[in-house]
């Protein structure tokens, strides 16, 4: 009897279902809208593509009256899902930073620990922060006092405040480079295009005291001076320090600094990825071929 109450049921059900839905598809149907909600709707419709078909064009507006020069796409090795950073060339970027940069701009969210096993081994890394001299302390006496570098420090600063860096760059503000590459639009492209992108000033480009040309740089003018030329310094490993060779490395050394994590968090997506197919694989074959069989089943109370 239970049996054949839930079948009679189930199939009053789906009549009404049957039923109702042809009447929601009639009444969302624009077949029965009147003359008057029809031209609504297209001017509904016609204004919303407009306004941001507008917006679009007035941003592209904005964008093209900046005096800038776009830089070009470069094949970076760290760019894409199963690429790496460059560890050869990131330790050539980090004596490009400390031999240049670090004359005016800070790492300043960047401990020399972090390098371990990235760029220097331990001993490496320990040495590295040696050769920096940092002001500690109260020591017993209530002095404060000089002492090397550990491995749990930041990297030095070139200047002790904002004030200080600023009457050395004739009023600018030099950067921190911790997250360069992600603060700018157009990212490692824009910092390699800048630093490899000085010219002479062409005709009728006023440049102010202290600055010079580049037409990466928004405005034209720039308060830094061209940083990289041609074996300004000496590498290690015996690579030919260009001026573009120089840019690349100081730019993957960047990179690295502001997404430490990335070749971690690729390795995590690849891992997952591969074990949600395999988790996928095994939940299907277990529905399919253990629960398709019990769903498919009919059951009846059989009352003596």
């Amino acid at each position: 009897m239970a049996a054949i109450v839930g079948r009679a049921s189930r199939e009053a059900l789906l009549k009404v279902s049957g039923n109702v839905q042809p009447q929601n598809a009639r009444n969302l149907s624009f077949q029965n809208m009147s003359k008057g909600k029809k031209m609504a709707l297209g001017a509904l419709g016609t204004m919303t593509a407009g306004g941001i078909g507008f917006a679009v064009a007035l941003n592209t507006a904005v964008l093209a009256s900046d005096f800038v020069v776009h830089p070009p796409k470069f094949p970076w090795s760290f760019k894409g899902l199963l690429s790496a950073y460059d560890r050869d060339s990131m330790r050539r970027g980090f004596e490009v930073y400390k031999q240049v940069c670090a004359a005016c701009h800070s790492l300043e969210y960047i401990r020399y620990r972090e390098l371990v096993g990235v760029i220097f081994s331990k001993d490496e890394a320990k040495a590295q922060a040696a050769e920096a001299t940092y002001v500690d302390g109260p020591n017993d006496k209530g002095e404060m006092f000089e002492r090397p570098g550990k491995l749990t420090d930041v990297m030095p600063k070139p200047y002790p405040n904002p004030e200080a860096a600023k009457a050395a760059n004739n009023g600018a503000l030099p950067p921190d480079l911790t997250f360069i590459t992600r603060a700018r639009h157009g990212g490692p492209d824009y910092i390699y295009a800048l630093l490899t992108g000085y010219k002479e000033a062409p005709a009728g480009v006023n440049l102010g005291e202290g600055q010079h040309y580049n037409p990466y740089f928004p405005g034209g003018a720039i308060s830094m001076a061209q940083a990289l030329y041609n074996e300004i310094i000496e590498y290690q490993d015996g690579t030919p320090a260009t001026q573009s060779q120089l840019a690349k490395d100081v730019v993957t050394f960047l990179a690295w600094c502001a997404e430490p994590e990335g070749d971690t968090r690729k390795r995590y997506f690849i891992k997952s990825m591969v074990f949600m197919g395999v988790f996928m694989g095994t939940l299907y074959y277990f529905t399919r071929g253990k629960f398709a069989y019990l769903k498919s089943k009919k059951f009846a109370a059989k009352l003596k």
